[in-house]
């Protein structure tokens, strides 16, 4: 099969938005490009109508499982990101698919966003934003990042970038990780249940799909905990946590990923909750960076 003849799905909906430089190097290397034509996250049922013909998919957070996989020609999937989870890994393997991903590209972007929406929430930027836009002087009471106790689920690359963050605002921070123990650059790794009720604030970063934030979790944790999720939306129960900000055991929370993507669920309602539409890798520099290196993985692998 010549290089001019290989159909490539772009799955990321916003793919070279920022900068066309990735689009160019697949073009000036003979690929046809297939665009999104749904300018959103592909469903199962859009995957397998438009993955026909198509060998390399620069993939973002699409149902990669194994009926889809069967069902495709594929010969590449290079992941414009960090997390693989959406992919099924066994699948590909059985069926010789080449899985790729862009591991350290979005750690900056993500971690500087918690810091901005950690802070956001503790001194309620939010409301008294929207309150002055609307002609109204209204001073809220807030709260410090110096001398919190933060609880950093997942100590991955992203993790452990968020705690640097933390320590240098002076927090005292502690991590979950299970693929870890003891100290981990000067951060203590405790168990799940021990973090959960000491917290004062608690921020996603793990990779999986599995719920680690359930009714049960919440009513361990303190009152007045804030809760942060830039990883994924199966981590973290919406209709509990609307349940403990209901309750005042949660005084506060931002998430960035959702079980449905676009949201439009219950925590719309509440003030005291940041909504953001999955934007953690949303940067010039992390998309430049990201968008580049997934392009040249899908290369490389052909080759």
């Amino acid at each position: 099969m010549g290089i001019e003849k290989i159909k490539i799905l772009l799955g990321p909906s916003t793919f070279a938005e920022t900068d066309k430089s990735p689009l160019e190097k697949l073009a000036s290397a003979g690929f046809e490009v297939i665009h999104n034509p749904y300018k959103r996250k592909l469903t199962e049922d859009e995957l397998l109508k438009l993955l026909p013909g198509v060998v390399g998919l620069i993939a973002g957070l699409e149902p990669l499982n194994r009926k889809v996989l069967q069902a495709s020609c594929l010969k590449v999937i290079s992941r414009c990101g960090s997390g693989l989870s959406n992919v099924d890994l066994q699948a590909a393997r059985d069926l010789g698919i080449i899985v790729r991903s862009t591991p350290s590209g979005p750690t900056t972007a993500v971690a500087e966003l918690t810091l901005g929406c950690l802070l956001s929430l503790l001194r309620q930027i939010p409301p008294m934003n929207q309150s002055l836009h609307q002609g109204t002087w209204v001073k809220r009471i807030g709260r410090q990042l110096q001398g919190a106790c933060v609880a950093v689920i997942g100590f991955g690359r992203i993790g452990r970038k968020v705690g640097q963050l933390l320590a240098a605002f002076g927090a005292k921070v502690v991590a979950v990780d299970p693929l870890l123990s003891g100290e981990v650059e000067n951060i203590k790794i405790v168990p799940l249940s021990e973090a959960l009720k000491k917290a004062d604030i608690i921020t996603l970063h793990a990779s999986g799909e599995d719920r680690l934030l359930g009714s049960g979790e919440f009513e361990m944790m303190k009152e007045g905990v804030f809760i942060l999720n830039v990883a994924r939306g199966g981590l973290l129960d919406e209709k509990a946590l609307a349940k403990a900000i209901d309750g005042k055991k949660v005084a506060g929370a931002w998430l960035d990923t959702f079980d449905v993507e676009p949201y439009s669920g219950i925590l719309c309602r509440y003030e005291q909750v940041i909504l953001t539409p999955h934007i953690g890798s949303y940067t010039v520099e992390c998309r430049r960076e990201m968008e580049m290196e997934a392009v040249l993985n899908l290369m490389d692998s052909f080759k």
